[in-house]
């Protein structure tokens, strides 16, 4: 089966290439855009739903972040109950997720991802004459450990980034330094100021205690009237924007 599965997966990451170009997208839903997990919870729990018109065959993980690694390969602090499951149309089936057991940091939120593989039914006798394309689906969402210590805070986050003005070779970017116990992610990033602005569109994510650079895009606003307008997503998944000021500096080569 895992065999199987690790061949599926080389073919779920080809169709995400053609899914842009081709408009399709999955029949599998995941009920939610991320999952907290409280350390003294004993689990936590994510469903998913099955919106299209056909059974589907769903694999689960949880990996440390890099999309490439194989399911067999991955030593995680996680398991996910069922790993296999059918999902019939019309219906949903529950995720459980448990920690084993293993030492975590206590001073800070650690992140995982959850992957959902979604393996289409084998085609008919019909489908398979009129040449239907079939492809398999590949959902991930973040998953954040937080420690006990931690119940409060996250939704202050957003507001204690300290943001400067940096250089990326030819490039003006946006940094963020995020001094939180607690990740911070942004859909959407603006500097405005002057009747001018710039953005950064593709989202991101700083960790605890790290400093990242978002190059931007427009004309950069400089001076005292600079803001940075952003959209952080809470614990819910929902944009929440702010401003903020801009560093009173010149900009400086990124770390």
């Amino acid at each position: 089966m895992m065999r199987s599965f690790k061949t599926t997966l080389t073919a779920a990451v080809l169709a995400l290439g053609f899914a842009g170009a081709m408009q399709v997208q999955a029949s599998v839903v995941i009920g939610g855009t991320r999952i907290i997990y409280n350390a003294d919870d004993r689990e936590t729990t994510i469903k998913l739903s099955n919106e299209g018109r056909s059974p589907a065959l769903t694999q689960a993980w949880i990996d440390k972040g890099d999309p490439k690694a194989a399911p067999s390969s991955i030593d995680v602090p996680f398991s996910v109950t069922p790993p296999v499951a059918r999902v019939d149309p019309g219906r949903a089936q529950t995720l459980r997720i448990i920690h084993t057991g293993e030492p975590m940091p206590q001073d800070r939120e650690s992140v995982f991802w959850l992957n959902v593989l979604e393996v289409p039914p084998k085609p008919t006798a019909e489908e398979a004459e009129a040449n239907k394309l079939q492809m398999a689906f590949r959902s991930r969402v973040k998953l954040f450990f937080r420690p006990a210590g931690l119940k409060r805070g996250a939704d202050e986050a957003p507001a204690q980034v300290h943001w400067r003005l940096v250089q990326m070779g030819d490039r003006t970017a946006l940094e963020g330094r995020n001094p939180s116990p607690f990740h911070v992610s942004f859909s959407a990033l603006e500097i405005v100021g002057n009747g001018k602005a710039a953005q950064f569109n593709d989202g991101g994510m700083i960790g605890p205690g790290e400093t990242k650079a978002f190059p931007l895009s427009g004309e950069v606003p400089r001076g005292p009237d600079a803001r940075v307008r952003y959209e952080a997503l809470n614990d819910y998944g929902g944009a929440v924007k702010r401003e903020a000021p801009v560093d009173a500096q010149a900009a400086s080569p990124a770390r």
